[in-house]
C-alpha cells in the first residue's frame, strides 16, 4: 500500500532539523520550529519547486513515521530527532 500525507497534518515540516541553509532559511530549521513554508493549512508552501530542501524531498511519508494522526506523528518525528542528535 502506497502512504500518503496527511492533510493538515505538516509534523514533517516542524519536528524533524534541517542542518542545511535552503530558500527562506539561510540557516537551515531547528527542530521543533516550522519552517517558514508551512502555510495555514500544515501544508509545505513550497512543494514541488526546485527550491525545497532535499531532506524534505527525500522524506517519504509511512505509517511507522507517521501513525494514524497528526499528534502520533509530531511526537514519531520528535522521538526520531532526539535519536539522531547523536
Amino acid at each position: 500500500m502506497d502512504f500518503k500525507c496527511r492533510m493538515e497534518c505538516g509534523a514533517c515540516c516542524i519536528e524533524p532539523s534541517i542542518t542545511t541553509a535552503f530558500y527562506g532559511m539561510p540557516m537551515g530549521k531547528p527542530a521543533g520550529v516550522p519552517c517558514v513554508h508551512l502555510d495555514s493549512n500544515f501544508g509545505c508552501g513550497i512543494f514541488g519547486e526546485p527550491e525545497r530542501p532535499n531532506f524534505c524531498k527525500t522524506l517519504p511519508p509511512s505509517l511507522e513515521m507517521c501513525g494514524t494522526n497528526r499528534e502520533e506523528a509530531c511526537a514519531s518525528l520528535a522521538e526520531l530527532e532526539g535519536l539522531t542528535r547523536g
